[in-house]
């Protein structure tokens, strides 16, 4: 539990502190965002403003984890490495897409098919590892299961291990995306990733006082997650490292995370939902990345459909993703953010009683 704690904390002074001198350097050296022309004519404003700080939020995280472990004398397990594994990897891959803008001074970094590929080798080498029987703990338990699952893995539900493997990518790949979707206005990727990890450490914290490697479980159905303690560690450093960015991030931002920051932050989500077995659970927690992406879907789906039907393409959002749609309505950035919060919220706090009323009922 002092890890948890110290990860925490360390994650937050880091983040903290790094994304102050990430403003300072980056500015130094005219890493400004560049501003897609066709987004809201407010966001023109933001042109110029420092990028690419979600490079402090990884530091910060994978200082903050280490650390900790250090301070505790613990060593890394197998499950947290594979956390930071897709973490730092997804934001390698956000890091190359917001090089490129700044390097060609363009809003468009890594084309699409580059972006998928680099998401694609990430995700398939965790998938891999997590699934690999070489990181069988002395339970016989991978990180991973070739299982879906919901609170717990679904032993009717297993699949072959290709299938798996490619639900894991499908996961990292998703989620890493619908994070990038959500990362549209000051704060809104940061508050909302700050709550689903803090959830995440409860989760953890949880599955580790219920863990079926003890002997003391007396109700309900323990947990099969192998080392859901020292994942609570590594969820614990990313709360605090969202809280950091946070304070520099909030409207109107000094910094932006860019990619680098909201791959990352979604390629950890994933990673959490896959090592902690509440791959379906993650669709309510996530709820608000969720709506971010289905509305993208359908304004896409819809404006193709009703072209070829009718020769002229019609659309369901004034704006996608639907964040942009509330302001050309007239709503406030600021209010967009706070009521997308408050979204995320309900949507974490019916996570976290679906989770709690599963283990109650015993069932």
């Amino acid at each position: 539990m002092r890890a948890i704690l110290l990860a925490g904390g360390f994650g937050l002074i880091f983040s903290l502190l790094g994304t102050r001198v990430a403003i300072r350097q980056f500015t130094k050296l005219g890493y400004g965002q560049e501003v897609r022309e066709d987004g809201p004519t407010s966001h023109h404003t933001k042109r110029g403003t420092p990028t690419m700080g979600g490079v402090a939020i990884v530091v910060a995280v994978v200082l903050g984890y280490f650390l900790a472990k250090l301070i505790t004398r613990s060593m890394p397990s197998a499950s947290a490495m594979l956390l930071l594994l897709v973490f730092v990897g997804t934001g390698m891959v956000g890091f190359l897409d917001d090089f490129i803008k700044i390097y060609k001074q363009r809003s468009l970094g890594l084309r699409s098919k580059a972006k998928i590929i680099g998401q694609t080798i990430v995700g398939l080498t965790f998938a891999a590892l997590a699934l690999s029987p070489m990181l069988e703990d002395d339970r016989g338990q991978t990180p991973a299961s070739q299982a879906v699952s919901f609170i717990r893995d679904i032993s009717w539900l297993s699949l072959p291990m290709v299938g798996a493997m490619v639900l894991i990518w499908l996961i990292v790949t998703g989620t890493s995306n619908a994070v990038n979707l959500a990362d549209g206005l000051d704060g809104l990727a940061a508050g909302a990733s700050m709550m689903v990890f803090g959830a995440y450490t409860i989760v953890n914290i949880w599955q580790n006082n219920q863990w079926c490697g003890q002997s003391d479980i007396t109700y309900g159905k323990c947990y099969d997650v192998r080392d859901p303690l020292d994942l609570a560690v590594v969820a614990a450093a990313l709360t605090g490292a969202c809280f950091g960015f946070l304070w520099w991030n909030a409207s109107p931002a000094q910094i932006f995370m860019g990619d680098t920051g909201s791959l990352a932050l979604g390629g950890a989500i994933a990673g959490l939902a896959v090592l902690t077995r509440t791959e379906l659970l993650l669709i309510v927690l996530g709820g608000l990345f969720v709506l971010e992406t289905a509305s993208v879907m359908i304004q896409v789906t819809t404006f193709k459909v009703s072209r070829k039907l009718t020769g002229t393409g019609r659309r369901v959002f004034r704006m996608t993703p639907i964040h942009h749609h509330f302001e050309m309505l007239g709503w406030e950035q600021v209010t967009v953010v706070i009521r997308f919060w408050i979204i995320t919220g309900i949507c974490v706090a019916a996570g976290m009683g679906i989770f709690y009323a599963e283990w109650v009922a015993g069932t």
